[in-house]
């Protein structure tokens, strides 16, 4: 298996962790170049942006495989599906994402449109990597009833305002990123960041707010410690 990294003069520590950092946090290119500098590393944001533009979508497609094993491997309970409103060039697009019942975002579709051909697409993709749940709760768009009803699914639909908070949630670190970034620009830079940037925070997400001091920081430490390991071909 051919190194990433073998043409970068760069090590791979520091490549992830500024990857981590612009993906993670809601941080500027500058922001990570400058936070780089008081480490003693004189990086340029364009080269920040080089190495998140390469290794993002790796780390990203990593995380994601081994989650989607570990999802096929047991019956899917309950899946929340929403829809954002995000504005590119002045017109408004539709980010539909699925959420699992711990919150954590399973995946990401961006269309023009909100209708019954673009729910079905974004079913279809979420279902094929990982399974059909039991369970799915959306709102009462009328177009998710048309898509589960065509999949043979409209049985195992919820639509309920309040249920779909977990979805709701979810939406927030992204909607932080996209003030930080001042807004996408196009709708494949839209669909690349947030498939990287949903898979970066479930992987550093541990429930801190329920689990105790101890074993957060045990959680943290081990998502940290897989993070640099990560050897992405």
């Amino acid at each position: 298996m051919a190194n990433p990294f073998r043409y970068f003069k760069t090590s791979p520590e520091v490549i992830r962790l500024a990857v981590m950092m612009y993906v993670r946090f809601p941080l500027s290119l500058r922001n990570v170049e400058d936070l780089l500098h008081e480490r003693g590393l004189d990086i340029s944001h364009e080269t920040v942006r080089c190495w998140w533009n390469r290794f993002g979508p790796m780390f990203a497609d990593e995380i994601r495989r081994k989650r989607s094993q570990q999802m096929r491997a047991v019956p899917q309970w309950r899946w929340h599906l929403d829809e954002l409103f995000v504005k590119i060039r002045g017109e408004t697009h539709y980010l539909w994402r699925a959420v699992d019942h711990e919150g954590e975002v399973l995946e990401a579709y961006v269309s023009k449109k909100r209708n019954r051909e673009a729910a079905l697409r974004f079913l279809r993709k979420t279902m094929k990597r990982y399974g059909e749940p039991h369970l799915i709760v959306t709102d009462k768009l009328r177009s998710y009833g048309a898509a589960l009803r065509e999949l043979g699914l409209d049985g195992r639909q919820e639509a309920s305002r309040w249920l779909n908070n977990r979805a709701e949630n979810s939406h927030l670190p992204l909607r932080r990123r996209e003030r930080a970034m001042q807004r996408f620009r196009r709708m494949r830079s839209l669909q690349k960041f947030d498939a990287v940037h949903s898979s970066v925070v479930n992987h550093f997400n541990h429930d801190r707010h329920i689990n105790r001091r101890s074993v957060f920081k045990e959680h943290r430490a081990a998502a940290l410690a897989e993070w640099r390991q990560f050897d992405v071909a």
